[in-house]
Order: structure tokens, then sequence, then C-alpha cells
């Protein structure tokens, strides 16, 4: 069983500021990341969680430092190892990325080469961080599928992607990640266009191959399902900024941010009575407002009062957590009504 992480001492990873512009010139600029800042500690599991279009992806391919030259400014700082990764060579990120911080992407079919033998590719990212002879960079190929669940690994080696399901693909995906035992594991969807069944196995395999290795995980998600199976510490998304920061527990029996709130009333409950009809959460996540005018979230928010369109809300401690909101919901509720 896993111990929990502890907190006081220095994060693996300190995220602060982060902004990503997008905009070529004589273009009109779009921020999908917007002064986001949040620790990782070894050990810890840390989920990042909002609708599509919230910033996520956007924030962890800026961590990684996948984003495109042109077109993109990205400020802020990103420190690991004493360094700040978003000033760092193209070649110190290299060497970086696979051995140290490795990332899970959330398309496996997109992500994974189609000519290529899977094998081969599990192989390549041993060879290309350690020292070893291509005969035992296949050996551990071979364990590694075996280890993230796929049956007759010898075999499976020489397949390529199409050859596999999608359940399968993904779990190859995990293999690479997790080759070179890296410390930080960045998991952007890694369910998604699963089916029920197959996301509970892959999550599971995950959950137990991140516990072996005791890397700190970062799990991107839309869905909290994920978040209470896998997570200590939960930051809520909304239009490029964090609106709500807690542990996974206090999030759940307390949400504070109406978003929050309305995240978790809209989940099915086994519990409801039939034909109970869902909450959905007003509008779209693009009914929106510049957060330099108020909070984003307002045009959708049933809590909404008049200064919430007066000016930003700041990310302040709000007892066990952090928030941004002029108008929270009270403790005691668990839901928000439309």
């Amino acid at each position: 069983m896993r111990t929990s992480p502890d907190r006081t001492g220095e994060p693996l990873l300190s995220v602060r500021d982060l902004s990503v512009v997008f905009g070529l010139k004589g273009q009109r600029a779009a921020t999908a990341v917007d002064e986001v800042s949040f620790d990782i500690h070894p050990g810890e599991h840390v989920g990042l969680v909002g609708e599509s279009g919230s910033g996520k992806s956007v924030t962890s391919l800026a961590i990684m430092g996948l984003l495109p030259n042109r077109g993109v400014r990205v400020s802020g700082e990103v420190r690991y190892g004493g360094k700040n990764l978003l000033t760092e060579s193209t070649r110190a990120m290299s060497r970086l990325r696979g051995r140290e911080i490795a990332m899970v992407f959330q398309d496996p079919m997109t992500s994974l080469n189609p000519v290529v033998p899977v094998g081969t590719q599990v192989s390549e990212v041993i060879l290309r961080h350690e020292d070893v002879s291509k005969s035992e960079a296949r050996s551990r190929a071979i364990d590694l599928l075996e280890k993230v669940g796929i049956p007759d690994p010898a075999r499976r080696v020489r397949e390529y992607p199409h050859q596999l399901s999608g359940g399968m693909r993904q779990r190859v995906l995990i293999a690479i990640a997790l080759a070179c035992g890296p410390r930080l594991l960045i998991a952007d969807e890694p369910t998604t266009a699963l089916d029920v069944t197959i996301q509970a196995q892959v999550l599971e395999v995950l959950k137990d191959l991140v516990a072996d290795t005791g890397a700190a995980l970062l799990m991107i998600t839309h869905d909290l399902g994920v978040v209470a199976g896998l997570c200590d510490q939960v930051n809520v998304m909304y239009s490029g900024r964090i609106v709500e920061s807690t542990t996974r527990e206090r999030l759940f029996a307390t949400p504070r941010h109406p978003y929050t709130g309305g995240l978790l009333a809209s989940i099915p409950r086994l519990d409801a009575p039939r034909g109970e009809p869902l909450t959905p959460i007003p509008g779209s996540p693009t009914q929106t407002i510049p957060w330099t005018q108020g909070c984003a979230f307002a045009p959708r928010c049933t809590n909404a009062v008049e200064q919430c369109t007066a000016g930003p809300p700041e990310l302040l401690p709000a007892g066990d957590r952090m928030l941004r909101c002029y108008n929270p919901l009270d403790r005691t509720r668990t839901e928000i009504t439309s």
C-alpha cells in the first residue's frame, strides 16, 4: 500500500506563474494557460482537472518542452532539480525526457509509430538513455510489456500498433513512459476513447506501476472518477487558471468553487432515485470573459454576484485550500442547482 507523500520537503517539480500564449504576428493572441502555479513532491500524485479547453494539456506540453517555437510565448518558471526547464536547451531537455520525466499521451494510435514494431519502440527509449546492448533492451521491453498486462509479450514485441487493441496500445505507451524509471510521470488523459472496462484496467496498471517505482504522478483528466482513485492533491482548472486546489478528500467532501461543485453535481450517482435528471453546468466553456475583467466562470455560474464581473479574483488561502472565488459554495453544500 502506498504511503502518504511528505509535502514538507522540497518539491520535485515546482511550477510558478506558468503562462502560454498562442498567436502569430498580426493575429489576435489567445492565452491558453494563465499564471498557473502548483507543486509536486516526490511520490505524490497530483490531479489537474477541468473540461476540454481549460489548458490542462498545454500545461503538460509546456512542462515537457514540447510546444512549437513559432507562434507560442511561454513565461514563468518550471523548476526541476534546481533548474528552470523553460530555459534549458533542446539537447538538455532531450536527455531529461524519458529518463527523469516521462509522459503518457492521450491517443496511442497517433503517439505510436505505425510502421515500427511496439517492442522496438519500447527498446529505443532504453537504448537512448542507458548503456545496454540491443538484446538486453529487447529483453527488458518484453518484461515491461508483461508488467503492463499484455499477454504473450514475446510475440507482441514483433507486432505493429494496428495489430493491438486500444487498451493494449495504451499499455504500450505506459511501458515506454516507465522504461527508464522516471521520477515524474505525466499522464495526459490516458484512458480517452477506451470503454469503461478497459479504462479501469489501464488505470489499475498505471496505479500499480507508479506505486512500485515510487514515481510522482501528474494526472491530467476531465474525469473526477479517475481523480478519486489516483490523486492525493487536486488542482481544478478553468479557462487557463487554477480555481481551486486542495486534497482529494476535501474536494469531494466540500467543494467550494461553484465550478468544482458543478463538475461533481454532473456525475451520475448510484444512490440517486431512478429517473432523476443530471445537473449539468449551464452553458459551455466558450461562454467566458477575460480573467483581466472578472471571473471567467461568471457567465455560467449560478452563484455569481456583481463583484464577479467587476475585477479578477485572486487565488487565495481559504481555510483548508486555495480558492479563486468571490462567492464560494457553503461548506456543507456538495452540489449546485441550476
